[in-house]
């Protein structure tokens, strides 16, 4: 549900290793994959994944697992379309950026949804086309039907763990995105470029640092070591624009105010100050009232 890049990757993916799989997304998406399959275009290899594709929300119709991949903007919007159609007994699974989609979605659903955390990098190269550039591993939270989520995708050749901490693997993803998606956006920059700035990794640290102090003040626990796990995206994924870089370039609503945006009001709610993170926020609204 909601296929763009994050949703077409693992579509691709679970429709390769023999799952039936349906891409719930735009006509003009829709139209090219049901003309010539959906082209999915790594490092390794060019070919077209035959699934099938539908514009309406109940295509869902029948399915034991959801991916709802839609933009944090949507959700709500998007969980209501998808509610009278889901079956009782499937399993939603939540793809997408931003730490609270699994809360908003299972209160508009009515019943529980599994959060997951997504580190891959990818991008819609045009209708019917995805472009994979690295990387494709899931955490994901307890639930019911998470151990077979687990097989499905490691036979489909995805890393998939399922963590006792999501809240906190969710944080640690929403701090990588607040330290590079408006910055990337901004500059225009792929991410091994934009840490060549000579300001930028300072500028990198205080939004970490920001998030930080919010993550504490909340009661979140973030694992491991922030400051390096935001250097290390650069080493792994230099050639990738950040997700608010690609939609600002097509002139289309980002999700920063699910991202640096949210850091700011759960800051101000907590009498946390978020000063970098306010001036980037502000930044790409501004960009995204030009567009």
């Amino acid at each position: 549900m909601g296929a763009g890049a994050v949703g077409c990757y693992y579509g691709a993916v679970l429709a390769r290793a023999g799952h039936e799989v349906t891409l719930i997304g735009r006509p003009q998406h829709v139209q090219a994959v049901q003309r010539s399959g959906l082209r999915l275009q790594t490092t390794d290899f060019d070919r077209h994944i035959q699934l099938r594709a539908s514009a309406e929300p109940d295509a869902v119709r029948g399915a034991e697992l959801v991916l709802f991949s839609v933009k944090s903007t949507d959700t709500e919007a998007a969980g209501k379309a998808l509610a009278p159609h889901v079956e009782r007994d499937a399993a939603i699974l939540t793809l997408q950026n931003g730490v609270d989609n699994a809360e908003r979605l299972a209160a508009t659903l009515g019943r529980e949804v599994i959060p997951a955390v997504v580190y891959v990098a990818v991008e819609m190269a045009g209708p019917g086309h995805v472009r994979h550039h690295g990387r494709g591993e899931l955490v994901i939270g307890r639930g019911g039907g998470s151990q077979p989520i687990l097989e499905a995708f490691g036979a489909a050749g995805v890393p998939v763990e399922i963590s006792d901490n999501v809240a906190g693997a969710l944080w640690a993803k929403l701090i990588v995105n607040c330290a590079y998606n408006a910055l990337s956006a901004i500059t225009q920059l792929p991410y091994g470029r934009l840490v060549q700035g000579a300001s930028i990794p300072a500028v990198m640290r205080d939004v970490v640092d920001e998030c930080l102090a919010v993550a504490q003040a909340a009661g979140v626990t973030v694992p491991g070591d922030m400051h390096e796990a935001v250097r290390r995206i650069a080493q792994t994924m230099p050639g990738q624009y950040s997700s608010t870089a690609q939609d600002l370039t097509r002139a289309k609503k980002t999700e920063i105010e699910h991202l640096n945006g949210f850091v700011v009001r759960k800051g101000e709610s907590l009498g946390v100050r978020t000063p970098v993170n306010h001036v980037l926020l502000a930044l790409v609204q501004s960009l995204e009232s030009k567009s």
